[in-house]
């Protein structure tokens, strides 16, 4: 296909950028108003997945970007599906995935923002309203202006922090027929902090008697000069959840992703340097309070702006963490004469007391988390919901090996990631095991998205802890002294809903049947729907 494009429509121009950018796989629902784009797609080369809902469709596009570190495209009709896709790039935001989502807007002859027609699908300001979740809502009027937009877009995901964009088209341009070249832009180098900025973090970490890193999904490039210099450094590791993988959680210096745990706290507090690596060390991660270093903070971030987030930086180092960071190896390493440092007998004792911590939290859980280590492969995706058995359980004790093979939804704290994050995820990698982890009070907000699942044949497993309900809320009011109060289930057979969703499906009840089932899931021509039942926790 040619980069310049002649008296083609505005629907086509959209499908000729995404192409021209890379794109092959998009999720969304067509509607009225975006059929061109619809159209185009299969002459560019371009497979649609039909989800059953925009929530899941713009939840598949990051699992898919999570998973392939690329963006992840959901395309929607306007109005009630944009708003649909809406929560769904709120926690792409807050988990600075780079999603876009293309929609059509309502046609340029209505002001926008205006006071109304009755237009069908008209809102009363779509472009405002996604401006303010979106990291930009970009609003092109001419098919230049369509390339252009959508150029604009992957260059922003490429050069700073990648956050979703929103690209609306007014609907009478989508029809229009029109001449556009399509643009794909020089990615602009990321900053570089200055030598003598770089040279006073190095001084300050190679005469540090105490560094301990935290480090969180923006040190995922970064992952092997991470550890190298921790090793240097004799310095341990702990990660924010996004952060997950950037060290093995075995090895020697991995504190996991325990951030919040008080002796990692307390080691933090007391350290003589804290390192920050790509994280905004967020309440999501850090549920009893902020650190108060009483060192020196050392921090590297894409994101100037993140300079004074939760923790103020004494040096701020601005770029790219894959190169910084093995800049600070060379350099340390050289200060050192490669001889690391011996690591001190207080980490091992943190670690300890973090690992109890974690098996506390997750007692329950821990036959089953054994279980499913028990049939992950070392570089298996793992997509999971803001479940209890997740954050208590999983996540806490789990033993990561790769980064970015974790996906959570932290911050926003969405409930209905796992089912369609995980069809994004399967489709991102196809070769790799692809397995969930719900509570059913999520699995029902994108339930639906098995069906996706069941017609594009993804072998993917989903467990499900079922405890009836809204377990985490349950007990949050029984801890206040409340009755519960509409957080229980009413009556549902999950297996029977998920098998008439096309997936195979079936109930557990011992850790060593969850291993086999999720074994046996990698065979299967579709979905495999696992469900643990669990008991509630009894009144006093």
């Amino acid at each position: 296909m040619t980069n310049n494009l002649v008296n083609v429509s505005g629907g086509e121009v959209v499908v000729a950028a995404l192409a021209a950018h890379g794109v092959d796989v998009t999720w969304g629902i067509p509607g009225t108003h975006n059929l061109t784009i619809f159209d185009a797609l299969g002459r560019y080369g371009i497979r649609t997945i039909a989800a059953t809902h925009e929530q899941g469709a713009a939840y598949a596009a990051d699992g898919y970007a999570r998973t392939a570190r690329r963006p992840g495209v959901a395309i929607v009709t306007s109005g009630p599906a944009v708003y649909n896709a809406a929560t769904a790039i709120a926690q792409a935001y807050s988990d600075s995935s780079p999603v876009l989502l293309i929609s059509p807007a309502m046609p340029r002859s209505l002001p926008v923002g205006g006071s109304g027609t009755g237009y069908l699908h008209e809102a009363k300001d779509q472009t405002g309203a996604m401006d303010r979740i979106a990291a930009a809502c970009l609003h092109p009027t001419t098919h230049q202006a369509i390339a252009d937009e959508i150029a604009n877009a992957f260059t922003y995901f490429a050069g700073v922090r990648p956050r979703p964009v929103h690209v609306e088209i007014p609907l009478d341009l989508l029809e229009e027929r029109g001449d556009a070249t399509i643009v794909v832009r020089e990615i602009p180098a990321a900053p570089v902090p200055s030598q003598s900025a770089l040279d006073s973090a190095v001084d300050e970490l190679v005469a540090a008697g105490r560094v301990v890193i935290a480090v969180g999904g923006g040190a995922v490039p970064a992952s092997s000069s991470v550890v190298a210099l921790a090793e240097l450094l004799g310095a341990p590791v702990g990660t924010s959840i996004n952060g997950i993988g950037v060290i093995r959680g075995d090895h020697p210096l991995s504190l996991g992703a325990r951030l919040w745990a008080p002796p990692v706290v307390e080691a933090v507090n007391a350290a003589d340097v804290l390192l920050i690596i790509g994280s905004e060390l967020a309440q999501s991660d850090l549920f009893y309070g902020p650190f108060t270093p009483t060192g020196r903070v050392i921090r590297i971030d894409i994101d100037p702006g993140m300079a004074n987030v939760n923790v103020t930086s004494d040096v701020m180092l601005v770029g790219d963490s894959a190169e910084i960071v093995s800049q600070m190896v060379e350099a340390v390493s050289a200060r050192l004469n490669g001889v690391p440092k011996t690591v001190a007998p207080w980490v091992s004792e943190v670690q300890a007391a973090a690992d109890a911590l974690a098996a506390t939290n997750g007692k329950q859980w821990l036959p089953w988390v054994a279980a499913l280590e028990e049939a992950l492969d070392d570089d298996a995706v793992i997509a999971t919901d803001n479940a209890m058995c997740v954050y208590y359980g999983f996540i806490q004790n789990f033993t990561a090996r790769r980064p970015a093979s974790l996906h959570f939804p932290t911050g926003f704290g969405t409930l209905g990631f796992t089912v369609p994050s995980a069809i994004g995820a399967a489709l991102a990698a196809p070769d790799r095991q692809v397995v969930g982890i719900s509570g059913d009070g999520g699995l029902l907000f994108t339930v639906t998205e098995l069906a996706t699942a069941a017609a594009e044949r993804l072998p993917m497993a989903i467990v499900v802890f079922d405890n009836s309900g809204y377990g985490e809320i349950r007990n949050e009011m029984l801890d206040r002294g409340e009755a519960p109060v509409a957080v229980a289930a009413p009556p549902r057979d999950l297996v029977l809903l998920a098998q008439g969703l096309g997936a195979t499906a079936l109930r557990v009840d011992t850790p060593v049947e969850l291993t086999q089932a999720v074994l046996t899931a990698r065979t299967n021509p579709g979905p495999t729907v696992i469900v643990v039942p669990e008991a509630q926790r009894e009144e006093k």
